[in-house]
């Protein structure tokens, strides 16, 4: 299934150095980014759940990269059970297992298992600065960690269960927006296909991600919609929650990934920014471009990371003060405009 820079060749080379480490442990730590999303959660478990077919007897342990719970909205995935937060997990791995991720910095408190594992291994599509690990596969062309997972247990399987297929599928269908955004191509429709044949149901995912918030959560999307705001002629629009709307409301912050979307949505933009206050202090950044405008580098140099369309950072400060600083830095993508238009 493998369609990009990485070669069939060197994918499967890189499959079996992860599979020489697999073999090797006895205790296995797989782990994703801080706030997982649909991919995060739904590609820990199926390898996991990969690893143990495989390799029966190998001791794996999903573990959330902080304090927070698996996102209500993903609880419907086969073995959303078994996470485990950091502070619950004292030992010391053989093998940690990045998925969805290829920067350690965004493991937040799960970082300090990785730095105490003896071996690391990395399955990832988001562009990485530095290799940190011992065997991996960082393709930055899949559209979502998913479907290196789903070709990751072809390889080594040669099948996939229904369970895996359909964690599988929701990391698929949500990293790239029900198939809307620019990173849906050849081979996740493909990748889809093959999920669907395994006993994934699309009808379960669209279910339980898109047709079943809460009315609380309505009502803070109400809110959020409300605040939207352009620039740029347009071209830049964003909006915001605050911790007094989540106390309001009753919405954790983990249920809020899908508000971008909102924002999203505006006619004639191209930059979607959403903001959202977390405990601590800190202000979470969701950032998407509509357009081929690179916001990655943005949210590199706002302290996170992620695609050229898909993006997002954390800032240290209040609402007001995250938006002086992001708002100028993605308003000068349109000052070339601005020069060309005089």
């Amino acid at each position: 299934m493998a369609s990009s820079s990485i070669g069939p060749a060197e994918q499967r080379a890189s499959f079996d150095q992860i599979s020489e480490l697999v073999e090797r442990a006895e205790t296995i730590v797989i782990c994703a980014h801080t706030s997982p999303d649909g991919d995060a959660i739904g590609s820990g478990l199926a390898l996991a759940e990969l690893i143990e077919q495989a390799w029966p007897g190998k001791r794996v342990t999903n573990l959330l990269a902080d304090t927070e719970v698996v996102p209500r909205t993903y609880r419907f995935l086969p073995g959303a059970d078994r996470f485990v937060q950091p502070s619950d997990y004292a030992g010391t791995p053989d093998l940690f297992f990045c998925v969805d991720l290829s920067q350690p910095g965004r493991l937040n408190e799960a970082r300090a298992v990785l730095e105490r594992s003896r071996a690391v291994a990395v399955i990832d599509h988001h562009p990485s600065a530095e290799r940190f690990w011992d065997a991996g596969l960082v393709r930055t062309e899949a559209a979502a960690a998913g479907v290196i997972v789903a070709e990751y247990a072809l390889h080594v399987l040669g099948r996939l269960t229904p369970t895996m297929a359909q964690n599988l599928l929701c990391a698929l269908v949500t990293d790239t927006g029900r198939f809307q955004y620019q990173n849906a191509n050849g081979e996740a429709f493909e990748v889809a296909s093959a999920l669907v044949d395994a006993g994934a149901s699309p009808a379960e995912v669209a279910l339980n991600v898109y047709q079943s918030d809460r009315l609380a959560y309505l009502h803070l999307s109400a809110t959020v919609m409300g605040r939207i705001t352009t620039f740029e002629h347009g071209k830049i629009a964003y909006s915001y929650a605050t911790s007094a709307d989540f106390a309001a409301t009753g919405v954790p912050v983990a249920e809020c990934d899908g508000l971008v979307d909102l924002v999203r949505c505006v006619e004639g933009s191209e930059i979607a920014l959403f903001l959202k206050e977390v405990p601590g202090g800190q202000v979470r950044g969701n950032l998407r471009a509509k357009s081929d405008r690179d916001i990655s580098a943005i949210a590199r140099e706002m302290g996170g990371g992620g695609h050229a369309a898909a993006a997002g950072f954390t800032f240290e400060g209040d609402i007001d003060q995250a938006l002086s600083v992001v708002l100028p830095k993605l308003r000068v993508l349109y000052a070339s405009d601005a020069k060309g238009a005089r």
